[in-house]
């Protein structure tokens, strides 16, 4: 028989974590279901959480985890394929074989970064190259640092960048050119252009040396900036009838995320989603967020739920008094009963 909880939470990020402390504690049976590959891996720390700031990620997930099992938590490791429907839920399959049953479902399993493809870039993902100057500016103050436009993106970075560092290069890659007002700005702060293909990133011991275009020239750089595109990893809400849509910053296409309202419901009933597969934006703290204000929303729906049940069922035993001597009597100890209790 497939086990049964109350809420099977997709994903052991921050947001699901958050999202299974809040209803652990609520003291609803809670599944969470992990495939132990966070999007923040390669960085060595997360920054902006208070309380916590400059935690190794690992770390912050296995605290999160000790939380969430201190309140009854459980977890299971894996990856869920697929969700469908079924009576009183859901039912839950993993790319093992597995499968489980949830009244409600909370799906925060984030989004997948789509780097350029351009040599060097991948592998120092995380590191050395970066896209996020509030993760990552500080560590990089005042250092050479050189922003590969992909897209028309590429301006809007370099000038944020220049909070943290005067030694900047915009490197014209397969991005448009400037506006002639935007070429002015790049002036006034002093933000170097080069304009040609970029071959490659170049590395010693492991680490950043340079950026070297296809013509030969090399430009010695200690980071570099790109613009992922962030795509949801939805394929669990897909199975579900909930497709992923752009989202974009102006005109600018940044990626994709599933629609959610403002506490995280989707548009199937009970499927709620948090974090990076609703929001690009998310840090980790506001995925977090985002995953403890979908928690409440769903313990109301299922505090719903059981009252409706408990209504039903209080009626239905009501109706029975008119035939049954038997049940007039169970209904006047329950009566009793619930005056004990104070309800």
């Amino acid at each position: 028989m497939e086990t049964e909880y109350d809420v099977v939470v997709v994903g052991g990020g921050a947001a699901g974590l958050s999202g299974a402390l809040a209803l652990s504690r609520a003291r609803r049976s809670v599944l969470v279901v992990d495939g132990g590959a966070p999007r923040n891996a390669p960085a060595a720390h997360a920054h902006n959480y208070l309380g916590r700031e400059g935690v190794p990620p690992r770390e912050l997930l296995a605290i999160g985890r000790s939380e969430v099992a201190g309140y009854g938590g459980e977890f299971t490791d894996g990856d869920v394929t697929s969700a469908a429907p079924v009576e009183g839920g859901f039912q839950v399959r993993l790319a093992d074989g597995r499968s489980v049953r949830a009244r409600r479902l909370l799906v925060t399993t984030g989004l997948v970064d789509e780097l350029p493809d351009v040599p060097g870039v991948r592998e120092l993902w995380g590191r050395d190259v970066l896209h996020c100057p509030y993760c990552h500016g500080w560590e990089v103050r005042d250092q050479a640092v050189g922003v590969l436009a992909t897209s028309a993106l590429g301006v809007h970075q370099v000038l944020m960048w220049r909070q943290w560092t005067a030694d900047l290069t915009l490197f014209l890659h397969t991005g448009p050119q400037p506006t002639e007002e935007e070429w002015e700005q790049l002036a006034a702060r002093g933000i170097s252009v080069v304009v040609g293909e970029v071959a490659r990133l170049e590395t010693a011991d492991g680490r950043l040396t340079g950026v070297r275009l296809a013509d030969g020239t090399a430009i010695a750089r200690d980071a570099v900036v790109v613009a992922p595109r962030f795509t949801a990893r939805a394929g669990v809400l897909e199975s579900l009838g909930l497709a992923a849509v752009e989202q974009r910053m102006g005109e600018l296409v940044m990626g994709s995320g599933v629609p959610v309202d403002a506490f995280g419901a989707t548009a199937v009933p009970g499927v709620w989603a948090a974090g990076n597969v609703t929001d690009t934006r998310a840090q980790v703290i506001s995925a977090a967020a985002a995953g403890l204000n979908a928690a409440v929303a769903v313990n109301a729906d299922l505090i719903a739920e059981d009252t409706r049940q408990a209504l039903a069922t209080r009626r239905a035993l009501a109706t029975r008094l008119v035939f049954s001597p038997a049940a007039e009597r169970e209904m006047c100890d329950q009566v009793l009963g619930d005056r004990r209790h104070g309800i």
